[in-house]
């Protein structure tokens, strides 16, 4: 008979409890009012369907919002009052709470391959422009002297007495929904459905090795510290049938002297005279595909931004490109003689004539500054 009691109360969660927190709270309750655990309290079957009803309606967000807004008689149509009733996701939580997770129609097949994690280093050109890597990777793979088998060359391999060459074995299991088949791996043949009469000596039966291989991995333009590269099926192999791992790596840009890397932009900062800032001039500046020529404006004040349109880092397989943004430091230098001032003073006194239009914090000004 279905409950009448609220459903958080049930579950014991708050009304706002997170969908994790309800499974939680479901699984751990599911465990402990199940039948068959609790053989003398005549009263957990009932329990332990009171908490499935709950969980059923409170996992569904359509019912769960029926149920807020109207109590038990917006749901009572569809809740059908007991486990599973309503769909496949709350009775799978129900075999979930009991077997760990495991599929209740054909449980823990072969296991697929680990995922496998290793590091690259490339340099600050070869992250904004790409590049090509030979990773070493350590790994489960697949005995290359018996072919994956676990036999030795030239002996035989016979079907699994234990289950038949099926690999499962099934096994009646009784729940408050009646009985049920679930099925394992043969514990005597590990899944393979196989018996080896003569073991390989290399991988002692197992098919598998674990082994240290070269992998060459593409290293996409733009991508930045930390980042990583996945290649699927390229980790540890898995048993047979199952598929492999994947192989992840992770790429660590070195550190270049010469540029900082703002997103997409690159930041280089280049020195010139006073005089080339004043009178204009032509540098060579570095860039991620070599020298540039560059041309420094007359009159260029320290600290302003030259822009080399798309000189920056891309974005990883995209188009969008950044810039390279020189800034430019204009080095004035120090005079500390008083025949240095006086044969400056004619040069001061042209530039507060026509130079900065009378103003004191910019460039030519503080350059007033330094020859008085």
């Amino acid at each position: 008979m279905p409950t009448t009691r609220d459903y958080y109360e049930v579950l014991g969660v708050s009304r706002d409890a997170s969908d994790k927190e309800i499974k939680s709270a479901f699984r751990r309750l599911a465990r402990e009012l199940h039948p068959d655990l609790n053989p003398n309290d005549p009263s957990a079957e009932e329990r332990f369907k009171e908490v499935a009803e709950a969980y059923e309606v409170l996992s569904d967000s359509d019912q769960r919002a029926r149920y807020d807004r109207f109590g038990h008689a917006g749901v009572r149509g569809a809740s059908g009052g007991g486990a599973g009733a309503q769909g496949f996701g709350s009775f799978q939580d129900i075999f979930d709470a009991f077997f760990g997770g495991a599929d209740i129609f054909g449980a823990g097949g072969p296991s697929a391959g680990e995922d496998v994690l290793v590091a690259t280093q490339v340099t600050f050109a070869e992250s904004a422009l790409g590049v090509e890597k030979d990773v070493v990777v350590e790994r489960v793979e697949e005995c290359q002297a018996c072919e994956g088998s676990g036999a030795a060359p030239g002996s035989e391999v016979h079907a699994c007495a234990t289950c038949g060459g099926a690999g499962q074995m099934r096994q009646a299991v009784s729940t408050p929904l009646g009985q049920m088949v679930r099925q394992t791996p043969c514990p005597s043949c590990r899944g393979s459905g196989r018996e080896i009469s003569v073991p390989c000596d290399t991988c002692r039966g197992r098919g598998r090795v674990r082994a240290r291989s070269t992998v060459s991995v593409r290293v996409p333009a733009g991508i930045a510290t930390g980042q990583r590269i996945r290649l699927q099926g390229r980790g540890g192999a898995g048993d047979p049938g199952a598929p492999d791992g994947d192989l992840y790596v992770e790429v660590r840009v070195q550190p270049d002297e010469r540029f900082i890397r703002d997103e997409l932009d690159i930041i280089h900062e280049v020195s010139i005279p006073v005089t080339a800032a004043m009178t204009g001039t032509t540098i060579s500046v570095p860039t991620i595909e070599g020298e540039e020529e560059v041309e420094v404006r007359a009159g260029t004040q320290p600290g302003a931004e030259i822009r080399l349109k798309g000189k920056g880092f891309p974005v990883v397989h995209g188009r969008q490109h950044g810039d390279q943004v020189v800034i430019v430091d204009v080095r004035v230098p120090r005079i500390t003689s008083d025949e240095g001032r006086e044969a400056m003073r004619p040069l001061a006194e042209h530039l507060e004539e026509h130079g900065d239009d009378g103003d004191d914090e910019g460039f030519f000004g503080r350059l007033r500054h330094a020859f008085r």
